[in-house]
C-alpha cells in the first residue's frame, strides 16, 4: 500500500434539521452512508451524544446496526462510544454481536468525554467522574472482553470473543495522544472543533507509539469540516446553518438545524470571534478547487492517515453533494501524489 495514500471518512451526529422527524433523520444517515459507500469513503462513524435536540445519535450501538444493515462493504462505527458513561461488558457485548452481524465491517472508537452536559453525565452514571479517570483501565477491560484469552474468565463477554472490532482512541487533548501511543492503538483527534492541542497531540503520539500485531505504525486520523458547493458564495451560505450551530452551543441553545440564509455582515463578525475562529480553524468550505487546495496544504502540514469529514449543513442533498465532491478531491489528490512516486 502506498504510505501516501490518505483514506476519507465521515462522522455523523444524525443531526436533527427544522422540520424533519427523527425517522427521517435517521433514513437520511442511512441515505448518508449508502452514498459515502459508492463515493469510496472507508468508513462512516457516528458520534454518542445525549441530551440534544439537534443530534440524533444518541443510542449509538442502535443506529450503527441499522446503518451497517441498509449497507454493503464501508465500514460503520463509533466515533465514538464515551466509555465513562458505560460498561465495558456491556459495550463488548454490543459490538461484538454487531460484528457478528456484520463481519469485519465495525469499528469502535472510544473517548472519555460525556457527550453531553454536566447534569445528564450524572444522570447516565452517578459515577462518571471516577469511571472517566479509570478511561485506561476501562479500555483494557474491552480489550480483554475481546480476547479469547478471556474464555476461562469468570467474566465474559461470550458473544465479544474472539470478534474482530478493531479500536480506535479518541482525543481532544494530550492526555489521549499518551494512551493511544501506549497502546498502540490507531488515534482519531477531534480537530473538527478541538483545535488547539492537535499539532502536540500528534507529536506525542508520533514519538511515544509502541507497535502491537494490530498495527505496526502510527495511524492517525483527523477531523475536517467540509463543505463544498458549485461555488464559494453557496459553500458560505450553506455554512451559515453550522455558524448558528455554533452560536447554540456557546449560548446553551442548541435548536434544531436551521436552513441556510444568505451570509450577513453579523455572522461574518461571530466567525471572526476568536473563540469561534480557533473551533473551526480547520474548517474547509468553498468551491471543490478551493476545498481542494486547502486540504492539500492542510495533508502536507500534518501528513496525517485519514481525513474524516464531518458537514453540518441543513439539507440532506446538500451533505450528500459535499461528500461527493469531497472523495473527488481526495482521489484526484491520492492520484497525483501516486503519479510523483518512484516505481
Amino acid at each position: 500500500m502506498n504510505p501516501n495514500h490518505i483514506a476519507y471518512s465521515i462522522l455523523d451526529l444524525a443531526l436533527v434539521s427544522e422540520d424533519h422527524t427523527l425517522k427521517q433523520t435517521f433514513d437520511n444517515a442511512l441515505k448518508l452512508a449508502q452514498h459515502a459507500e459508492d463515493y469510496g469513503y472507508k468508513r462512516y462513524w457516528l458520534a454518542e451524544h445525549h441530551n440534544a435536540e439537534n443530534i440524533g445519535s444518541a443510542a449509538t450501538s442502535i443506529l450503527i446496526g441499522y446503518v451497517a444493515q441498509g449497507t454493503k462493504t464501508i465500514n460503520v462505527g463509533a466515533g465514538g462510544i464515551m466509555l465513562p458513561n458505560h460498561s465495558p461488558l456491556i459495550i463488548a457485548e454490543q459490538f461484538g454481536t454487531l460484528g457478528t452481524l456484520y463481519p469485519n465491517r465495525i469499528d469502535l472508537g472510544l473517548g472519555r468525554a460525556p457527550g453531553t452536559d454536566k447534569e445528564t453525565a450524572e444522570a447516565i452514571r452517578t459515577d462518571f467522574m471516577e469511571a472517566a479517570q479509570s478511561f485506561p483501565t476501562e479500555v483494557e477491560k474491552i480489550q480483554t472482553y475481546f480476547s479469547v484469552d478471556n474464555e476461562e474468565a469468570n467474566v465474559r463477554a461470550t458473544v465479544a470473543e474472539g470478534v474482530k472490532v478493531p479500536l480506535f482512541i479518541l482525543g481532544s487533548s494530550t492526555e489521549s495522544a499518551h494512551l493511544a501511543a501506549k497502546k498502540g492503538l490507531p488515534y482519531a483527534f477531534a480537530s473538527h472543533f478541538a483545535t488547539t492541542h492537535f499539532w502536540d497531540a500528534m507529536a506525542i503520539y508520533r514519538d511515544e507509539f509502541k507497535p502491537t500485531r494490530a498495527l505496526r505504525k502510527p495511524y492517525i486520523m483527523a477531523g475536517v469540516n467540509i463543505i463544498i458547493a458549485d461555488t464559494n458564495e453557496e459553500a458560505e451560505r450553506l455554512s451559515t446553518s453550522l455558524i448558528r450551530m455554533i452560536v447554540g452551543i456557546f449560548t446553551g441553545r442548541r435548536a434544531k438545524v436551521q436552513p441556510p440564509t444568505d451570509m450577513t455582515d453579523e455572522l461574518r463578525d461571530i466567525m471572526r470571534n476568536p473563540q469561534v475562529h480557533q473551533m473551526l480553524k480547520y474548517s474547509f468550505i468553498g468551491s471543490k478547487a478551493k476545498v481542494k487546495a486547502l486540504v492539500k496544504q492542510f495533508l502536507a502540514q500534518s501528513k496525517v492517515n485519514e481525513l474524516v469529514a464531518v458537514t453540518h449543513v441543513y439539507d440532506i442533498n446538500d451533505r450528500i453533494k459535499s461528500h461527493k465532491m469531497f472523495a473527488e478531491i481526495i482521489d484526484e489528490l491520492n492520484v497525483s501524489t501516486s503519479i510523483m512516486q518512484p516505481h
